[in-house]
């Protein structure tokens, strides 16, 4: 792939395809992150597919809501959510418009623009553990909720787009079950990730909660 390729603005189309399709296909794209303080981008090394109602996994599971309505609209939109009353993640919606899916961006490499998520993610020890974890990527990218609904595909002048990049071959990409899925969607392998790649976040099993007696 020529330099220029690497470069081109990823469509719609590519985002209006069955989830894990796409989910693999992230890897080596280039998320661009525009701020008042400049442009930011990140290369995708692990993702984790989610396909809405007939995922246990997924917050569209049971159905629309107000938190979840941007997965049933159209592809190549941002999807944020909140979690544990302090995270914030951020996933691609894709698949036909109507049908709830998406993909959560769970780690990476940040290139131009490092010295800004430094200064968001100052307990990181190194580089790369900047957007080591999908809340680690929100916060080194400045993601909230104010992103979410945010068309990726509308055009570089937006906050959030996506570059061709390079995909990895397809010999380096691996998958296995989601981090922190239990229950039925706990064995799906919808996690991918780029082999060897030092971003990649430790993997973890879900870990039931206990009730207070």
């Amino acid at each position: 792939m020529n330099e220029g390729m690497e470069r081109t603005p990823l469509t719609r189309d590519f985002f209006d395809r069955p989830v894990l399709d796409v989910a693999p296909d992230l890897l080596g794209r280039i998320l661009v992150r525009t701020t008042d303080a400049g442009p930011m981008e990140l290369r995708l090394t692990e993702v984790e597919a989610y396909a809405g109602e007939i995922d246990p996994g997924s917050h569209a599971f049971r159905g629309r809501t107000a938190r979840n309505s941007v997965m049933f609209g159209p592809p190549g939109h941002s999807y944020v959510y909140f979690t544990y009353g302090m995270w914030h993640c951020l996933n691609l919606v894709c698949g036909p418009e109507g049908r709830a899916s998406g993909v959560l961006l769970r780690a990476g490499e940040i290139g131009i623009g490092a010295e800004q998520a430094r200064k968001r993610r100052f307990s990181a020890r190194n580089d790369r553990e900047l957007a080591k974890g999908p809340a680690r990527l929100a916060t080194a990218l400045d993601v909230d909720r104010a992103l979410n609904g945010v068309d990726v595909v509308a055009g570089p002048q937006g906050p959030l787009s996506v570059l061709t990049g390079t995909p990895p071959p397809r010999d380096q990409v691996r998958s296995g079950p989601r981090t922190g899925v239990g229950g039925d969607g706990s064995h799906q392998p919808w996690r991918f990730w780029i082999d060897g790649d030092p971003t990649v976040s430790p993997y973890r099993a879900h870990v039931p909660r206990r009730r207070s007696t």
